[in-house]
């Protein structure tokens, strides 16, 4: 399956999804899209979704976007 990265502002990728899955690059699981949010492992929505772009809760201040999908390993 492949993986889409989390890249902030600055372009440093810091994370990834994979599916509905939100992860750190270590591959740590630290929550999941639940619609226009992500959710931590909790369920409390800590990002809001408009598009690829994350945003505060708000939606007012931009904090990263979710990048294109990698290609599939070969």
């Amino acid at each position: 399956m492949s993986y889409r990265a989390i890249v902030d502002r600055k372009g440093e990728p810091f994370g990834y999804v994979q599916g509905d899955v939100v992860y750190t690059l270590e591959g740590e699981i630290t929550g999941r899209i639940e619609g226009d949010y992500v959710v931590d492992l909790a369920s409390k929505p800590v990002w809001r979704l408009l598009g690829d772009g994350i945003y505060t809760l708000s939606g007012m201040e931009p904090l990263a976007f979710i990048g294109q999908p990698a290609p599939p390993d070969v």
